[in-house]
């Protein structure tokens, strides 16, 4: 068989990670964004470069903290544990919360260009039809940023599932539950296992690279004369 039975688990429990991210970010990342590509608030730059900071920060920096935020001494923690939730370290949802944080950039820096790319004349003529700020938006900038959330979206989604040290920091490697495909390739190569390794590292090439290669199919070509 070219993939066992472990390595099945680990990639499908990457494409629900990865999904489930993708969504939430979604959810989340386009108000952001929104915000971001209008804002003229001197705080803008502050939030940012908070928006920005997995993309330079080590991923085991922001898995350290964010381990400590959700332990049984952190306010995270605290919380989901007064909720009767338990806490979150070395589980799927902990893992959901580590990667919404890595890849947040991946969902926010490509919406907010494109709804920056609208420009404000769009918007003008909607507020000149009665439209509302909120009608606006899902009417007239949605549709033109279509190619921002293609974009965005396929990004969030590679970025999740080649994820290493976060979910690694984050999660641990429990079998079905937060051992994930990165952490599975790592499991074969420690143990020596390096056909396995292989065969799985060549399925994530070839992900990789049918996720590139739609991105830039997909791309919208600018105008002529634009």
């Amino acid at each position: 068989m070219f993939l066992n039975d472990s390595d099945l688990q680990a990639i499908w429990l990457t494409v629900r990670l990865a999904g489930i991210v993708t969504l939430i970010l979604l959810l989340l990342g386009t108000p952001i964004a929104w915000w971001l590509a209008r804002s003229k608030a001197w705080w803008k730059g502050p939030v940012s470069a908070v928006v920005a900071m997995p993309l330079v920060l080590p991923p085991s920096v922001l898995g350290f903290y964010l381990l400590l935020a959700m332990g049984p001494n952190g306010p995270v923690g605290q919380f989901t544990t007064a909720l009767g939730i338990g806490l979150l370290p070395f589980t799927f949802w902990g893992l959901v919360i580590g990667s919404v944080f890595y890849s947040l950039p991946f969902m926010v820096q490509p919406l907010q260009t494109a709804f920056e790319s609208i420009g404000e004349r769009p918007l003008e003529v909607a507020a000149t039809l009665r439209a509302s700020p909120l009608d606006a938006f899902f009417t007239v900038a949605v549709p033109l940023a279509k190619p921002g959330f293609l974009t965005a979206s396929i990004l969030t989604f590679a970025h999740t599932v080649g994820e290493f040290g976060v979910v690694l920091m984050i999660g641990g490697n429990i079998p079905g539950v937060t051992r994930v495909a990165s952490v599975q390739i790592y499991d074969h190569v420690e143990a020596l296992e390096y056909m396995q390794a292989h065969r799985l590292s060549a399925v994530m090439l070839v992900f990789s690279f049918v996720v590139l290669l739609a991105l830039y199919a997909w791309r919208p070509k600018p105008a002529k004369g634009a």
